[in-house]
């Protein structure tokens, strides 16, 4: 087991459209999603869409959620905010696409990657800026199931097993 990422932001919002909030800690309920987040509470947008795909908990990474910025900005778009991807836990140090299929932790809580989060227009409808889905695309982190329950808090190590 090698200690590869770590979290660096956490986000949730209670309502589908409404803006996503940071916290510096937050509860992960097995196979729901993260307390007080529209997933847990299966009223997301994309909640009842395409039954059988797991949306507990995404995951993104900083270094690629800056590369998407970079992008943005060199065709004259306005950058994202961390906030405003939608996604939930933000890291850094880790190749997600890695875990995909791998059972890992997140401090306490153990998940398993479950698939590419693939992105969508609804970001960039919501803030109002362009180029969301363009450049986020191979950019938009993972969808993962939650085994265990357990607390997050930023500055937890992202563990592999």
């Amino acid at each position: 087991m090698k200690e590869p990422g770590q979290v660096i932001g956490i986000f949730i919002c209670s309502k589908a459209g409404e803006p996503m909030q940071q916290v510096s800690k937050v509860r992960a309920l097995v196979k729901e999603g993260l307390a007080g987040d529209r997933y847990a509470t299966r009223v997301g947008a994309f909640s009842n869409v395409r039954t059988g795909i797991v949306r507990h908990v995404t995951l993104f990474s900083f270094e690629e959620f800056a590369e998407a910025n970079e992008f943005l900005v060199r065709r004259g778009h306005r950058p994202f905010k961390a906030s405003e991807t939608r996604r939930n836990i933000l890291v850094r140090g880790i190749r997600l696409g890695e875990l995909v299929g791998k059972t890992f932790s997140v401090g306490s809580v153990t998940m398993r990657g479950v698939g590419i989060a693939d992105p969508c227009e609804r970001p960039s409808a919501l803030a109002e800026k362009k180029g969301f889905r363009e450049a986020f695309e191979g950019r938009g982190g993972i969808r993962a199931e939650i085994l265990a329950s357990g607390m997050i808090y930023t500055m937890d190590h992202i563990m592999i097993y």
